[in-house]
């Protein structure tokens, strides 16, 4: 898998988009209550999204 800093600019949309839509599912396990061993993952997801996020912010910049 490409790191994040080797990503275009579409396939980083595309990543964070997948990101995202992971999350809430995750948020929504949670919330019923039957996550039980992703429990970690969401801050991870959290922080993926976040360095995508950055990354294409300092694509706009250049």
């Amino acid at each position: 898998m490409k790191s994040i800093r080797e990503l275009n600019k579409q396939d980083l949309k595309g990543k964070l988009e997948e990101s995202r839509v992971e999350l809430a599912k995750i948020r929504t396990e949670a919330a019923k209550g039957t996550l039980r061993k992703d429990s970690g993952k969401i801050r991870t997801y959290r922080k993926e999204i976040a360095r995508m996020l950055t990354r294409i912010n300092e694509m706009k910049t250049q």
